[in-house]
């Protein structure tokens, strides 16, 4: 196993060739800035990514430029592995595959567009947060873990992450995932990453906000123009009200958009 210090691209490249590397895993934001690399990760048996959800057009992109369809899993601290793309069959890109043997998913609550949070059962499920067992009640349903992620399967059992419970927002008293927001806007060739957050609006109860991240530094792409195209692929209901461009979106030390940092009160604020 070779552990870098640092991510770049640059790096990451040249040593998957000077150790003979065959396996890759990362976040979506690593996959992301490797689709440059492309050449130097042919070599690899598996490239697989987790911690966030792999955003349906990355999934091509990156197999264009590299020639490695993504094997994307779900998993959590709590209950390590739940469910993941088959390595020999369909890598389904915007799911995180199957329920792995043993491991018991369902839906708890179902919206009318079939969402809802996911609920594990299991040996992988641990037993309780420790010397906190008010926790350990909020968090279990019988026997049934509340991950706090929110999905919906396909007709033959693939599961899709849309977004977690604390994210959702409602507007209007319709339900809004980010995620689905979120990838609209990246299909747009100005964006190379979108966060969507829900903020208090005094009619709609909260107001759908995106911030996005240009393609390149210094990169020019306006709010009126995106919320233009967002109106061509989303309800009403779902388009933002209000977009802001950001140099870089805030992230943590494994890649994942820090959206706290973009609330009421943060940097930002229209």
């Amino acid at each position: 196993m070779v552990v870098r210090s640092r991510f770049s691209a640059e790096d990451v490249g040249e040593a998957v060739g000077r150790h003979s590397a065959t396996m890759l895993f990362g976040v979506p934001t690593i996959y992301a800035r490797l689709t440059t690399k492309g050449r130097q990760l042919r070599r690899l048996r598996l490239c697989v990514s987790g911690s966030a959800p792999l955003p349906t057009d990355l999934h091509r992109v990156f197999e264009e430029a590299s020639g490695q369809r993504i094997l994307e899993r779900y998993g959590m601290t709590e209950t390590l592995m739940n469910s993941s793309n088959p390595y020999d069959g369909e890598r389904r890109a915007g799911t995180v595959g199957l329920a792995l043997p043993g491991v018991e998913l369902r839906l708890d609550q179902e919206a009318d567009d079939g969402a809802g949070e996911i609920l594990v059962r299991g040996p992988n499920v641990f037993g309780g947060y420790w010397e906190r067992p008010e926790a350990t009640a909020a968090a279990f349903d019988g026997a049934w873990f509340r991950t706090g992620d929110l999905g919906r399967f396909d007709p033959d059992g693939y599961l899709r992450i849309v977004g977690r419970k604390t994210e959702l927002v409602i507007s209007g008293g319709f339900n809004v995932y980010p995620r689905e927001v979120e990838d609209a806007l990246r299909e747009h060739v100005g964006v190379a990453d979108a966060a969507v957050i829900g903020w208090p609006h005094p009619e709609w109860g909260e107001q759908v906000v995106a911030f996005v991240e240009p393609t390149a530094h210094g990169a020019t792409v306006s709010e009126a123009d995106l919320i233009a195209f967002a109106a061509e692929r989303l309800a009403p209901y779902k388009r933002p009200k209000v977009i802001r461009v950001v140099a870089e979106l805030p992230r943590n030390a494994l890649g994942k958009v820090v959206k706290a940092d973009l609330g009421p009160g943060a940097p930002g604020k229209p």
